[in-house]
């Protein structure tokens, strides 16, 4: 059960900050003889982040690698911020957030792993995924039930649009 001021929190909330490896992915990385890779993603995150744009809702990915994969899943999703190769991600939110004109405060940010800590313990909503490390699920508002890479991104994304009254006019155009 969600309480008043974890409400509170999560009313505030415009910007979703995903990690991708180990959040929007299930931190497997495949790597092919030629050097490229490949990874997983869930659907239902996707969706989810669909649904979360169409509540008026900004993402950003911040990733400590550089991967072509993550570049084309984000095109794919929509998804205008794509910071990638920041193995400090506090600066590079942090720039973000000036740029759009908002407060750490509107950011909810996931993470699965201790370069996620500096951007979780600042975030107005800090999640770390079901299957973090202990050190990230100490500094988080909130531990998901779901893994990273398996509907993680989905569960909070429904969190926050149903703490905030805005989950039932997204699913009108499904109950025809």
């Amino acid at each position: 059960m969600m309480d008043g001021d974890q409400a509170r929190k999560l009313a505030g909330i415009r910007m979703l900050v995903l990690d991708v490896d180990g959040v929007l992915t299930d931190g497997g990385i495949i790597v092919h003889s030629d050097g490229t890779e490949s990874k997983h993603f869930h659907v239902q995150d996707g969706h989810g982040i669909k649904l979360w744009h169409r509540a008026g809702g900004i993402t950003a990915v911040v990733s400590g690698r550089t991967s072509g994969p993550t570049e084309y899943r984000a095109r794919q999703l929509d998804i205008a911020h794509v910071l990638q190769g920041q193995l400090d991600k506090l600066p590079a939110v942090e720039g973000l957030l000036r740029q759009l004109g908002l407060g750490w405060e509107h950011a909810a940010v996931m993470g699965d792993d201790v370069l996620d800590i500096p951007i979780v313990r600042r975030a107005g909503f800090g999640v770390a995924v079901a299957n973090a490390v202990s050190e990230l699920k100490a500094e988080a508002d909130f531990v998901t039930r779901h893994l990273g890479g398996h509907g993680a991104v989905r569960e909070v994304i429904e969190l926050i649009l149903k703490s905030s009254g805005r989950w039932t006019a997204l699913m009108e155009r499904y109950e025809r």
